[in-house]
């Protein structure tokens, strides 16, 4: 191919020659130019944060700091999520309703402190049809239990969280979902791409 034709078939693709290189490509600035907006530059190992917290935190936040179980709990609860093919927001619900339920430690029969027979990160119980014993304190079985729920309530990804939690777990204390959002959105954003 004659040296001529090769440098206008780059041209027309937008890539430079250079003595026999190619440069790449070619930035095209105009001249008339000005608006010097910045742009937001999104990090694509992190999620929307508008997408984790589309209706803002609802009352006072509780935090609590995670052991290692903990963590790898909501790891769990995230990997599970993930698997099932939902969004980061039904990560968010999820380890939300677990730091209420259990803290995010995988709990078993506590005796006289159980409540009935609950159990698991969930605080899942057996005789209302959850599973087994082994089943529930799996996490994930028990992430995946309480993600089948959540996707049989009609609109979940449009509701406050704590009514999403409610609808599916039936608390005796709904509103108490709510004052996890933030932590379960700060671990979903962590570790949903590690």
């Amino acid at each position: 191919m004659n040296t001529i034709f090769r440098k206008s078939m780059l041209s027309v693709a937008g890539l430079a020659f250079a003595g026999g290189v190619f440069a790449g490509p070619i930035a095209h600035v105009a001249a008339s130019s000005t608006d010097a907006r910045p742009v937001a530059v999104v990090q694509a190992d992190k999620p929307d944060p508008s997408k984790l917290i589309p209706h803002g935190t609802q009352g006072d936040q509780s935090h609590i700091d995670l052991n290692d179980e903990q963590t790898a709990n909501a790891k769990a609860i995230i990997a599970a999520t993930k698997k099932a093919g939902l969004p980061e927001r039904a990560a968010v619900i999820s380890i939300a309703t677990s730091l209420q339920e259990s803290k995010l430690e995988n709990l078993g029969h506590l005796g006289d402190m159980n409540d009935h027979d609950s159990l698991g990160l969930f605080q899942q119980r057996p005789s209302s049809g959850w599973g087994t014993p082994e089943q529930i304190t799996d996490p994930e079985y028990s992430t995946t239990a309480f993600l089948k729920g959540l996707k049989q309530v009609d609109g979940w990804q449009d509701m406050p969280l704590t009514e999403a939690a409610q609808t599916v777990q039936v608390s005796a204390y709904p509103d108490a979902y709510a004052q996890w959002e933030q932590q379960a959105a700060d671990l979903v954003g962590q570790y949903w791409n590690s």
